[in-house]
């Protein structure tokens, strides 16, 4: 059985016909994007973004959670949140709105973390880029 060509289109060159070439020029390229990483890893101010995401976003993951999920428990399981605030309104409508304010505080509390860590990304990139340690 004869093998049809297969053709490919890389960029800058064109279509051409898939050769062995092709193949081992990426997989080059790939090795070489695993160096970069790691070069990106070992940077002082890569290990600070990280550190720092996982100093906010676990704690606040435990705390939206248990926000959360305290107002079915205490519904479901106590009186706690029986009383009255304001006319026919008891506590529990007040928890339950007030997690939408929750929702919309702690969104923007990361949107301004996230500002900080965009920073760090781009101070290790220079760092990589420059083949530092800086560790």
């Amino acid at each position: 059985m004869t093998r049809l060509p297969v053709y490919i289109i890389v960029p800058d060159q064109g279509i051409q016909e898939e050769s062995e070439h092709y193949y081992t020029s990426r997989e080059r390229g790939t090795v070489e994007q695993q160096d970069e990483w790691v070069r990106v890893e070992k940077t002082s101010a890569f290990k600070e973004l990280i550190r720092s995401k996982k100093a906010f976003i676990i704690p606040a993951t435990i705390f939206f959670l248990a926000f959360y999920f305290t107002l079915p428990i205490l519904t479901a399981f106590t009186t706690v949140l029986n009383f009255k605030v304001v006319g026919s309104i008891t506590g529990a409508y007040v928890y339950a709105f007030a997690q939408f304010a929750m929702t919309w505080i702690l969104m923007h509390v990361y949107v301004a973390q996230a500002n900080k860590w965009d920073d760090l990304v781009d101070k290790s990139r220079r760092q990589a880029a420059e083949g530092g340690d800086d560790a």
